[in-house]
């Protein structure tokens, strides 16, 4: 059932659990996070980067791949199909695609531009029924080409932009995508305490999931993150299970090499994973 991300997100704050945001790239991805939120009746946002989505071909097969596939295989709890740090452009083309969802990466502006292009965006993605998440601070590292330093949020700008009235707020608080580096200093949970201080009701997201200890995850999640984003996890996840399926010459077993065979260990690690993050964020049985 494709969905706003508003509804899920609102029900996440007040529940004190998050929704997991898993990234998709092709069909096996995305056949494997709809089963396991199906299973796991835990509501789920399904990711798009502006870079996946080239790579399916542009936004509007994407939408039309998940809208089938969700429609085919019966899915009852709520999708929201969600572009991952969009640019002005791709936000919009997003919006005009048939996403349920946006991300307006403006992190990248001074707070003054970000505020201008983000109201913009919010009046446009509302006016469709789309729910809309922006940021302020950027996400450390790299991920699909969008690169930042890492660099805390300020608190009075987050309020700024919350204030706009956008349904979901992403800000820096010393996260990274990609691995963390072993000398990652962690959260800054006083950044985040101070920020949900600022904009109240407003679910706040943590991008950068893959690595963060447990223990962070639920200190952030009590603090007022009511959305995860798992990306790196994952495709390690399938790359290690496709991996091992090549080298154990399983391949090379009777039809081994039809690609059905040759990508379904890969996409049962993601199955597994997404189960094991949902169970973490407190997701389950939450549809």
């Amino acid at each position: 059932m494709l969905v706003s991300a508003k509804e899920m997100l609102d029900k996440a704050k007040a529940g004190h659990y998050a929704v997991g945001q898993f990234n998709i790239n092709n069909l096996e991805w995305t056949k494997a996070i709809l089963l396991t939120a199906e299973e796991c009746k835990s509501p789920v946002i399904l990711g798009v980067s502006e870079g996946a989505g080239k790579y399916m071909t542009g936004f509007k097969t994407v939408a039309a791949m998940v809208k089938a596939m969700d429609e085919s295989l019966g899915i009852t709890v709520p999708v929201a199909l969600h572009l991952d740090h969009g640019t002005y452009e791709g936000t919009k083309a997003c919006i005009e695609a048939g996403f349920t969802s946006v991300m307006f990466d403006g992190s990248s502006y001074d707070i003054n531009e970000n505020v201008e292009k983000t109201k913009e965006l919010v009046e446009l993605s509302h006016k469709n029924g789309i729910s809309i998440e922006a940021e302020v601070g950027s996400i450390g590292g790299e991920e699909d080409g969008v690169v930042g330093m890492g660099e805390c949020a300020d608190p009075d700008e987050c309020k700024m932009v919350a204030d706009l009235g956008v349904d979901m707020l992403a800000a820096g608080i010393g996260n990274i995508h990609g691995v963390y580096p072993e000398n990652w200093a962690g959260l800054s949970f006083e950044t985040l305490d101070a920020i949900q201080q600022k904009t109240g009701a407003m679910p706040l997201v943590l991008h950068g999931g893959t690595g963060i200890p447990d223990d962070m995850i639920a200190k952030a999640i009590s603090l007022g993150v009511s959305k995860i984003n798992v990306n790196t996890e994952c495709q390690l996840v399938f790359a290690e299970a496709t991996r091992k399926y090549i080298e154990a010459g399983k391949d090379q077993q009777g039809k081994g090499f039809d690609p059905r065979k040759l990508l379904a260990p890969g996409t049962d690690a993601i199955k597994a994973k997404v189960k094991e993050k949902m169970e973490l964020f407190g997701s389950v049985g939450k549809a």
